[in-house]
């Protein structure tokens, strides 16, 4: 049924000629045959690989059937692929791919949040992010929220935890807008939307009845989709369609459900959102095995829990490990036992404490290994479901060099769950699989099995396809589905036919030539009469890093990096240098060398080692961990010796940066002409750009203060306050001034260490690099801050976040003085100073912005408090993330910080408020210069605000 092939494009200059049409349609820079940029993007959270010829990126639905079109026309195949979160191998291709994460990311809440429509680029987290002040979700809610795209989710008929198939994607969608390859249009949410699709597509709209009424007629068909459908369920197509909906175009809109790409291109989908319970009481409940815990999941599901999340006895083995385990795992010596995560939710507390009482008296009758409860306290919540969270990581991240992760999912009744992963575990056994994990959503049947294969060796890929086989055999010999929630990809498409049977998967077959005639759309995902293609472009995992090899690939990270939007992310840093070493060891040298050439900007140069990625990867990678080690063994003697000498004349060297930015402030024409116009002969990542929205230089440090006896805290006032003064038009007195202001306005004395003018966190040193020039500083500071806080008696507070979080990375380094405790400023003024200082003038609406280092200090909320202390309408940016300034970056690559902070700009300039405030001086910049709008530190705020 593959009509397409790359014949025409094999011929010399045929990808060119492509690539040349695609610009043409979409913009030159929305095409790309850079090797990095295809290398990058061929890596996806499955275990599968293939390289594309083309990457396009279209910014509009036109955009992408011109991009159908043109693909049709050259003969070749396209994939679209947004998060790449996708487990299964649906998102990749070795032709064209149509990246959509870029674009499409509009949100539009409806009905005071009961309807939401959205475009595919946007993900889960930001949609109910925005739907939480509506007290509404999605009601999908797949592990993968803050990475998994809208359109990753209709892709696959996404559920999750709590879900099931009442509020699952296919369950709760109420239109969408679909892009046929044909070209055709068609919005299922117009109320003319059957006669439309009657009038533009009658081939389509007449096939659709007759696949409709072929299946409702053959009684076997209808029987084998209402047992199968009854279940979680995203094997093959969702010709369950055919029996819950009549008119074509509504067909149409849920065929497309779990479709994967391979029919049309999701333009937009609008949901029915489902609300949120604010009152939740969770608890963990220990069985002696997994079928006495399987066992009671009727009877808990009758007690109205939402979620018996399974632990099986290898996961409670794996979770016990973890030091901030719950001691009700910690202390139980694990034989077979099995656990159940329980969960009851409402909107009201009282009807939820009578629910908690009357639950704890059924759970009492249930056969359990050990005494169980259920807790309100957020705290203790949270300890339970980072043990069901972080099983992935545990079991991943631990996972022996050069293997793939595979995590994958299959539904059987709840009645033959346990039973099923009795057998299972005797496979793992069988085929030698010891350090497998089983858990999942047992509420619904359908739980995950987590194994690591080596793909590069023969012995190795014989073993995973026999126990593919007898997987198989066994989920369908109890009747279930062999796909849950993953999507069937390529990895289960060609047991589709099994599962399903000849009928149905003629239908199957028709249905996709009905819609996709020419087989254009992502060929080998969803159907595939090839017994072995899922054996076939499997990926391996080569070493080469300690950073790069613990990394699975999932994609969490990418959200959250600055650079998304211009270069790379992490999991696309880590997959280059990955494609490097493996060119390298295939001889392939000039790809290796080409990719280390484009890595440069890409990967290195671009990169604001601000450590957000840390925050997301379940694997616990910062990839700037890796940037700084790139950039250290790049550097050269001379410019070693430079910055180590740089740390020996820091103070002199701030001031005289102050005064260079105030001179320039006077004549900013001149400056920025000279910066670049050298920028064009030197280095961008030597001389930085000068541009108006700098300010003036500050003022010199106060390195006066009260004796250490007589001292509540000593004041670490950073060096980026002289270098960079208070921004124009806020009335403020600069961060250091506004700290000193307080403080003495709460009658609290500050000290100030020795020498203070010429310390410094030892960021900018780090950031780059550059060792020695570290050390030096260090040498310094440390000393210093230990006989200023009295061996450690009183606390360090610094008001620039990133210095604070500096200066606890540089205490952390040397065991002789971890004893000194430092504390972001805004967090120390919230609680030690915010009750005495009374305000005065209280200010409008203030929106804040968080920081990389606020949310690595855990002090986002203690920044929240402090603007909420002079304003009653406090915001924070739902499209909040790093400003990208990181340092110098932001004079360096003054595009990074533009890409960074396109999304917030945004979001802020919908409003007009009062004040715009952050905790870090280079944030605030980086700030202003993306929305025009003054920002400056929430403590300048404070103190004008209590004057």
């Amino acid at each position: 049924m593959d009509d397409v092939t790359e014949a025409t494009l094999e011929v010399a200059g045929g990808w060119a000629r492509l690539e040349q049409e695609l610009a043409g349609a979409l913009g030159a820079d929305h095409v790309s045959s850079r090797a990095l940029d295809r290398h990058a993007l061929a890596h996806d959270a499955s275990h599968y690989l293939l390289v594309p010829q083309l990457v396009a990126r279209p910014a509009d639905r036109d955009q992408v059937a011109a991009v159908m079109r043109a693909c049709d026309r050259a003969g070749t195949h396209l994939t679209f692929r947004s998060g790449g979160t996708s487990l299964s191998g649906q998102a990749i291709t070795d032709t064209v791919l149509v990246d959509v994460r870029r674009h499409f990311r509009d949100v539009e809440v409806l009905d005071d949040g009961a309807r939401v429509r959205v475009g595919p680029g946007v993900t889960i987290g930001r949609v109910n992010a925005l739907l939480a002040r509506h007290g509404r979700r999605l009601g999908p809610d797949p592990a993968s929220e803050n990475a998994c795209t809208v359109g990753g989710v209709v892709a696959n008929n996404s559920s999750g935890m709590q879900c099931g198939t009442e509020a699952n994607t296919y369950a709760t969608l109420d239109s969408l807008v679909a892009v046929l390859p044909t070209g055709v249009v068609v919005d299922t949410g117009e109320p003319d939307a059957d006669a439309r699709l009657r009038a533009e597509a009658p081939q389509v709209h007449e096939g659709l009845l007759r696949l409709r009424d072929r299946v409702r007629g053959d009684a076997g068909s209808v029987a084998t989709i209402r047992r199968l459908f009854a279940l979680k369920n995203t094997m093959g197509y969702g010709v369950n369609a055919f029996l819950d909906f009549d008119e074509p175009a509504q067909i149409l809109a849920r065929l497309m459900v779990g479709s994967e790409g391979t029919l049309g291109f999701l333009a937009s989908a609008t949901f029915r959102t489902v609300p949120v319970r604010p009152h939740v009481a969770t608890g963990l409940l220990v069985f002696d095995d997994v079928v006495r815990a399987t066992g009671s999941v009727p009877e808990l599901v009758a007690a109205g829990t939402a979620t018996a999340e399974l632990l099986d006895a290898a996961s409670l083995r794996v979770s016990a490990q973890d030091p901030l385990c719950p001691r009700v795992i910690a202390d139980l010596e694990v034989v077979d036992h099995a656990a159940l995560l329980v969960e009851w939710q409402d909107d009201h507390a009282d009807r939820l404490e009578e629910t908690v009482r009357s639950v704890e008296a059924e759970i009492a009758g249930l056969p359990l290994s050990a005494e169980a409860r259920l807790t309100r306290d957020p705290v203790e919540r949270a300890g339970l479901w980072r043990v069901r969270k972080g099983l992935y990581s545990a079991v991943a991240g631990a996972r022996p060099g050069g293997t793939n992760a595979l995590l994958e999912d299959v539904v059987v009744r709840v009645d033959r769950l346990g039973d099923t992963i009795v057998r299972l575990t005797e496979l793992f056994e069988a085929h030698a699989y010891p350090e497998s994990v089983i858990f999942g959503h047992a509420r619904d049947g359908n739980v995950h099995f987590m194994l690591n294969e080596q793909f590069d060796d023969a012995a190795s890929l014989e073993r995973y396809a026999a126990f593919t086989e007898d997987m198989v055999d066994l989920v369908l010999g109890e009747g279930g589905s062999l796909k849950a929630e993953h999507g069937t990809g390529r990895i289960m498409a060609p047991f589709v036919r099994r599962q399903y049977g000849d009928e149905l998967y003629e239908v199957m077959q028709e249905l996709k030539r009905l819609l996709d005639p020419r087989g254009v759309l992502n060929p080998g995902s969803v159907l595939s009469d090839d017994p072995t293609s899922y054996l076939a472009d499997l990926k391996t995992a080569p070493t080469v890093e300690e950073e790069v090899d613990r990394c699975v690939e999932c994609g969490f990270c990418e959200p959250v990096c600055p650079s998304r939007d211009l270069t790379t992310t992490p999991r696309q840093r880590i997959v280059t240098r990955r494609e490097i070493r493996a060119a390298r060891l295939r001889g392939d040298d000039a790809l290796a060398d080409e990719l280390e050439e484009q890595y440069e900007y890409d990967g290195t140069d671009t990169c604001a080692v601000d450590g957000m990625c840390l925050t997301a990867c379940p694997v616990l990678i910062n990839t700037g961990d890796l940037t700084r080690r790139l950039r250290r063994e790049s550097s050269g003697p001379v410019a070693e010796v430079a910055w180590a000498g740089a740390a020996r004349v820091w103070g002199a060297g701030t001031v005289a940066a102050s005064a260079a930015l105030s001179v320039a402030r006077r004549a900013p024409g001149v400056p920025a002409l000279v910066t670049r116009a050298g920028r064009v002969v030197v280095d961008h990542d030597t001389l930085p750009r000068y541009d108006r929205g700098l300010p003036s230089g500050g003022p010199r440090r106060q390195a006066d203060g009260a004796a250490s006896g007589e001292a509540e805290a000593v004041h670490f006032a950073p060096c980026v306050g002289t270098m960079f003064g208070p921004e124009s038009g806020t009335g403020g007195l600069g961060a250091e001034r506004s700290l000193t202001a307080l403080a003495g306005r709460a009658g609290v004395a500050l000290a100030a260490p020795e020498g203070l003018g010429g310390l410094c966190c030892g960021t900018p040193w780090k950031s780059k690099g550059r060792t020695r020039g570290y050390a030096v500083m260090a040498a310094r500071v440390l000393p210093a801050l230990l006989e200023a806080t009295d061996g450690g008696r009183l606390p360090v507070v610094c008001e620039a976040a990133s210095c604070a979080e500096g200066l606890v990375q540089m205490i952390s380094g040397d065991t002789a003085y971890r004893g000194i405790r430092v504390v972001d400023a805004t967090a120390w003024v919230a609680d030690t100073l915010l009750d005495r200082l009374p305000v005065t003038a209280p200010s409008g609406p203030v929106v804040v912005h968080p920081t990389c280092s606020s949310t690595h200090l855990g002090t986002t909320d203690a920044m929240v408090r402090v603007a909420r202390h002079v304003s009653d309408d406090v915001t924070v940016p739902v499209a909040w993330g790093c400003c990208g300034f990181a340092g110098d970056r932001g004079l360096l690559h003054p595009e990074l910080t533009a890409a960074a902070t396109a999304p917030e700009a945004a979001e802020v300039g919908q409003r007009d408020y009062a004040a715009y405030v952050s905790n870090n001086r280079t944030c605030e910049l980086g700030m202003t210069r993306a929305t025009g709008r003054p920002y400056q530190h929430v403590l300048e705020l404070l103190e004008q605000a209590t004057r």
